[in-house]
């Protein structure tokens, strides 16, 4: 599995503390069951709902495509609210 992301926005969502981490470490949502969704279609968009260190978390991805095949392009990322917390529990 390969990842993309923006270097720049990474340091600002770890500087962020209702964030916490960057997409470096939210990489890990993919090492565990995680639940996933569809959050729009235009850009066509998904989100990962799952565990990063003992915290959920929810991380918005888009699926691309390059001469190597296809890859997950990292857009943001956010500490699970209480209706994620819940999806992930029914669904994981």
């Amino acid at each position: 599995m390969r990842f993309d992301f923006d270097a720049q926005k990474s340091k600002r969502l770890r500087a962020n503390p209702k964030r916490g981490i960057g997409f470096e470490e939210a990489q890990e949502i993919f090492k565990h069951p995680f639940y996933l969704d569809q959050r729009s279609d235009m850009p066509e968009q998904y989100r990962a709902i799952g565990w990063v260190g003992e915290k959920l978390y929810a991380l918005i991805f888009e699926v691309r495509e390059d001469n190597d095949g296809e890859y997950y392009h990292l857009v943001t990322l956010w500490k699970a609210t209480t209706q994620e917390h819940q999806l992930y529990e029914k669904h994981s």
